[in-house]
C-alpha cells in the first residue's frame, strides 16, 4: 500500500512538471497583451494537468476563458468558463463572465441564472445587474423590431476581420486583416495578420471597385485601423498598435496628410506624455474643432472612456473626459459623428443585448445635461459587438460593423438604412397686412 501511494505521488509530481512551462508562457503572454498566444499556451497546459488535480484544472480553465474572451473568441471563452465553473473554480469572476459569454450567445436564460449566482457573493455589483437587465430586455427589443434594415455587405468582407468603415467623398475606407495586408507575421494578440487600412472608390456606374490598401505612409507591419478624417478630407487620423516583445501593447493615434492620390508618412499625435496609456479610435467633430478619442488614462469613469481635445495649430489642447453622461465603469469605444453633430458610440457599460451596443448621443442645450442618450433598436444592435457607424451624407443610412453571426468572433461590415420622415408644407405666405408676397 505504501509503495502504491508513493508511486501515485511520483506520477502526479511528474505530470505536474509538464504544464508549468506552458502556464508560465501563458502568463507572460497575457502580461503583454498577447491573448491569442496565451490561449494556446493555457490549452497545452490544461491538457497536461492530471484530471485528479481539479483545483489547478479549474484555474487554467478560467485562464483559457479569459484569454479567449480578450481576443473575441466567445465560443472558446464560454467553454473555458464552463469548465472552470464545473471544476468549482468560482472564487473569482467565473459566473459573471460565464453570463457575459452566454448573453453574447443569445442564451439569455442561462446567462440570467449565472448573473444571479454571481450576485449572491457580489451583491449590488453594477455590471452584473446591467447584464441581468439586458437578459430581460433583449428578447423584448428583438420582438419590437424597428424601421432599420441591416444586411452584411459581402463586397467589402474577406475571410478575416473587416471593420470600422468610414465614408469620405466617393470613397470608403475600412480596416482589415485580410491576406493583402502588409507583412507575413501573425499577431500574437488576435491570431490573424496585423491589420491595415483599405479603401475602395466607385466606378462610373456608381458601383464599388475592388478594395486596395491605402497608398503612402499609413500602413506598416504594425496594426493600423479605425481611421477618421478632417471635414475637408485632407488629414487622416488613425490608430496604430506597435508591438514590443517585453512591454504591453499600447495603442497610439497618428495622422497623415493627403498629397494627390497618396498619404504622407504618418506622424504620432502627442496627446500627453503618459507612456503607460493607450489612445485609440479617433473621431473629428463635424466642425473640425475637436479630436475625440478613446483612452484608459487616469481620471476617467473606469475602463475605456471617450475623451476629447481641441485641435490646435501646433498640437492639441487640454484633454477633457466626456463625463458620466457618456462614460461608465465599463468600456466606451468607437466614437463617430453624423454630420448634424449627433455622436454615436459603443459601450458594454449600459443595458444592451450583448457585447458592445450602439448608442446615440444628441447634443442637449435645453437642460443642464450636455447629451441626450438613446439605445439604438434591433437590428442595429444584436447579441454581438456592434460598432463603427458611418453615414452617407445627411441621410440616416450608411455602414457599420458587427460580429453577430461570425462564430469565430470576426467583425464584418454591414449596411444600414432607416427611412426618415420628411414633412412638407404647401401654402402661401402673406405679409402682416394681408398682402401676398
Amino acid at each position: 500500500m505504501k509503495n502504491n501511494i508513493l508511486l501515485t505521488l511520483s506520477l502526479l509530481l511528474l505530470c505536474a512538471c509538464g504544464p508549468d512551462k506552458y502556464i508560465k508562457k501563458g502568463n507572460e503572454a497575457m502580461h503583454i497583451g498577447e491573448y491569442y498566444e496565451a490561449s494556446l499556451q493555457y490549452a497545452k497546459a490544461y491538457a497536461k494537468i492530471p484530471s485528479a488535480d481539479k483545483e489547478k484544472r479549474g484555474e487554467i480553465a478560467y485562464k483559457i476563458g479569459e484569454s479567449n474572451r480578450r481576443c473575441n473568441y466567445s465560443i472558446k471563452a464560454l467553454a473555458g468558463y464552463r469548465n472552470a465553473a464545473r471544476l468549482k473554480y468560482t472564487d473569482t469572476l467565473t459566473y459573471y463572465y460565464l453570463g457575459e459569454m452566454e448573453r453574447i450567445g443569445k442564451d439569455y436564460k442561462n446567462a440570467a441564472l449565472h448573473y444571479e449566482e454571481f450576485l449572491k457573493t457580489n451583491p449590488g455589483d453594477k455590471a452584473a445587474i446591467i447584464g441581468l437587465q439586458g437578459c430581460a430586455a433583449a428578447p423584448e427589443w428583438k420582438m419590437q423590431g424597428s424601421s432599420y434594415t441591416v444586411r452584411e455587405d459581402k463586397q467589402f468582407n474577406s475571410r478575416y476581420d473587416d471593420f470600422c468603415p468610414v465614408l469620405m467623398g466617393d470613397n470608403i475606407y475600412f480596416s482589415s486583416t485580410r491576406r493583402e495586408a502588409e507583412g507575413d507575421e501573425i499577431s500574437a494578440i488576435t491570431g490573424m495578420k496585423y491589420g491595415d487600412i483599405f479603401t475602395a472608390a466607385k466606378n462610373e456606374k456608381g458601383k464599388w471597385k475592388k478594395a486596395e490598401a491605402v497608398a503612402g505612409g499609413v500602413n506598416t507591419n504594425y496594426d493600423e485601423g479605425a481611421c477618421c478624417f478632417s471635414p475637408n478630407g485632407s488629414v487622416m487620423y488613425f490608430t496604430r498598435c506597435r508591438w514590443d516583445a517585453n512591454y504591453p501593447r499600447l495603442a497610439e493615434i497618428y495622422k497623415s496628410t493627403r498629397s494627390d492620390a497618396t498619404w504622407s508618412e504618418a506622424q504620432l499625435c502627442v496627446l500627453s506624455h503618459d507612456t503607460l496609456t493607450s489612445y485609440a479610435h479617433p473621431a473629428i467633430s463635424p466642425d473640425g474643432i475637436y479630436l475625440y478619442f478613446v483612452s484608459n488614462m487616469p481620471g476617467g469613469q473606469g475602463g475605456l472612456d471617450i475623451w476629447r481635445a481641441e485641435i490646435l495649430g501646433d498640437g492639441f489642447g487640454l484633454l477633457e473626459n466626456l463625463g458620466p453622461e457618456i462614460n461608465t465603469a465599463g468600456d466606451e469605444m468607437f466614437p463617430t459623428f453624423r454630420p448634424n453633430g449627433d455622436l454615436y458610440f459603443s459601450t458594454n457599460g449600459r443595458i444592451g443585448m450583448g457585447g458592445l451596443d450602439l448608442y446615440k448621443a444628441t447634443p442637449d442645450t435645453s437642460s443642464t445635461h450636455n447629451w441626450k442618450l438613446e439605445h439604438l433598436p434591433y437590428p442595429m444592435n444584436s447579441n454581438g459587438d456592434d460598432f463603427g457607424m458611418t453615414f452617407d451624407g445627411i441621410h440616416n443610412r450608411g455602414y457599420f460593423c458587427s460580429n453577430r453571426t461570425n462564430r469565430r468572433g470576426w467583425d464584418k461590415i454591414y449596411t444600414f438604412e432607416c427611412p426618415e420622415i420628411i414633412q412638407s408644407v404647401k401654402g402661401w405666405v402673406y405679409e402682416q397686412d394681408g398682402y401676398e408676397l
